[in-house]
Formats: C-alpha cells, structure tokens, sequence
C-alpha cells in the first residue's frame, strides 16, 4: 500500500515543489493549505503529516493537537519560525521533528524517511498472516475483522508462530514458551490438542495456516 502523508501547507510554490518530490520517491500526497481542510482529509489512513504552523485559518499548534487528541500518527513541523520556543513548543506538543524553512528537499526526505522508519518499527504490535490479524496491545485475534475467541495457552501459541511465519517452531520451544518446561512431563497429546483446536477457530475449511512438520514441530505459512 502506498504511504500516504498529508501535507499542511499555504505556500503553494512550497506546496508543489514538496508534492512533487514526495511523489517521485513513491508517496501518495494529500496537499491542503489551511485547518479545515486539514481535518477534513485526516483519516487512519495517513502515515504522516508535513505541517506549517502560519497558516490562513489559524496556526499549526491547534492542529497538531487536534490530531494528538485522535492518534499518534507522526507529525513534522516544517516552518520559518526557527525560534527555539517555537520548537520547544511543537516538540513538546507531541512533534516528531522540526524543520525550519528554508530547507533542502533532500534533508527533509531523509527526515521522513527516519520518522516513518522509526514509527513504523514501533507499530509491530500489528502481526498479520492471510486473513488473520493478531494485535499485541489488545491481545485479540481477528479473523475476517471478525474477533476469534482463543485460550490464553491458544493465543500464546498462534503469537508465536505469528512472529516466526515461516520459519518451522520446534516442540521443545513451544512448551518452553508455553509452559516454561521442555516437554518431559507434559503428554505428547496435549499440543497436539491445543494445535487442533487453534487450527479450526482460526483456518478456512479448504486452506491450512499451521503446517506440522513431522517430528520436529509446527510451522505458519503465509
């Protein structure tokens, strides 16, 4: 999916030069020059926002905590009000960066570019496989954006498969994780169980996400 970032700014010479640059390097950009519009194109869609702070309908500070009220989204200030206040100010606000203008484009993708690496990085709690969706800070499973009701032993379980899809999961480690034991007194039978039951709440009939990996232990396929 295309990132798209929502641009704030009244300039328009500044406006299209930044519109452009974006494009080229791949990003979907939606340009507005004051508040109103600003709100009116906010959605969960947007990876981040660009954001001048003199703007006709008002200043960018009332913005920025109109989005803070609604998300974390990542914010960078890019304006020619370079006082340190004023910095102090966005940043304790809740920006992710601050970029006096005049800048150079190159400097200002290099910022987005880390903001959205580093905010993306953090946003991991979101694991998906097919149409199953697990959220780590919720501790839901979705299924079809439909909530699948899981055992904590049954969650715990499809967690850890989530976070090495792909990659074949031993025995031993499962009910280390699961248990904090190695299996030695834990019947052979009892994840054979759990994996049977976790397979029909989360798999369709005609597809399997667990693949058993005879004698050695389980694996998700994506």
């Amino acid at each position: 999916m295309t990132t798209q970032i929502l641009l704030v700014e009244d300039d328009e010479t500044i406006a299209m030069g930044i519109a452009f640059a974006l494009e080229k390097e791949g990003y979907h950009i939606c340009r507005v020059s004051n508040i109103k519009e600003a709100k009116g194109y906010f959605n969960e869609e947007i990876a981040l926002i660009i954001l001048d702070l003199n703007l006709p309908d008002g200043i960018g500070y009332s913005f920025c905590e109109y989005v803070r009220a609604k998300s974390e989204v990542p914010i960078i200030f890019l304006t020619v009000r370079d006082e340190e206040e004023d910095m102090i100010r966005g940043l304790d606000m809740g920006a992710d960066d601050y970029i006096t203008k005049p800048f150079r484009m190159r400097i200002l993708l290099s910022r987005i570019q880390a903001v959205l690496r580093r905010t993306q990085k953090e946003e991991t709690h979101i694991l998906e496989c097919k149409n199953i969706r697990l959220d780590k800070n919720q501790g839901r499973v979705y299924k079809q954006e439909e909530e699948v009701i899981l055992s904590k032993s049954e969650y715990k379980l499809l967690l850890l498969l989530m976070e090495n899809k792909e990659c074949t999961v031993s025995r031993e480690r499962i009910l280390d994780y699961l248990w904090g034991i190695d299996g030695t007194f834990v019947n052979d039978n009892t994840l054979t169980v759990m994996v049977k039951r976790l397979r029909e709440k989360i798999e369709e009939p005609t597809e399997k996400l667990i693949q058993t990996i005879r004698g050695v232990g389980y694996r998700l396929e994506v």
